[in-house]
């Protein structure tokens, strides 16, 4: 099969994955994002392995090769609140710092629990 037909194919799939939490969200009123929620059913259908990586690898490197991209529009949206920076730019940047401080601590944490659970199975 062609490489854009894969991609194709495997970013459609991405897009129900993300469309099925945004579902699931819209029923049940929990408050949580449909996108968030779409990325755990993705974590967990790959994780458990009812999906393989293979289905969605490509799509996700192509996004991933061109993830600077996505972040154009949200950088020309702030543009519009420089009143908000210029007057609580401090406080901003405290929350940024210390919520990225505490994401890469859990993702560390995990990635050594998750690393010594499979060196303790005999794995890499």
């Amino acid at each position: 099969m062609n490489y854009w037909v894969r991609v194709s194919l495997q970013i459609t799939f991405l897009w129900i994955i993300y469309e099925l939490g945004n579902l699931f969200i819209g029923l049940t009123n929990i408050p949580i994002p449909g996108n968030v929620l779409g990325m755990v059913l993705l974590f967990v259908l790959l994780f458990t392995g009812i999906i393989p990586i293979a289905w969605v690898e490509e799509a996700a490197d192509l996004l991933l090769k061109h993830l600077a991209f996505f972040f154009i529009p949200i950088a020309v949206g702030l543009m519009e609140w420089v009143g908000l920076f210029r007057t609580s730019g401090v406080q901003l940047l405290v929350v940024i710092v210390l919520g990225a401080a505490v994401c890469i601590l859990v993702t560390g944490l995990v990635a050594q629990i998750l690393a010594s659970k499979r060196s303790a199975k005999g794995g890499i």
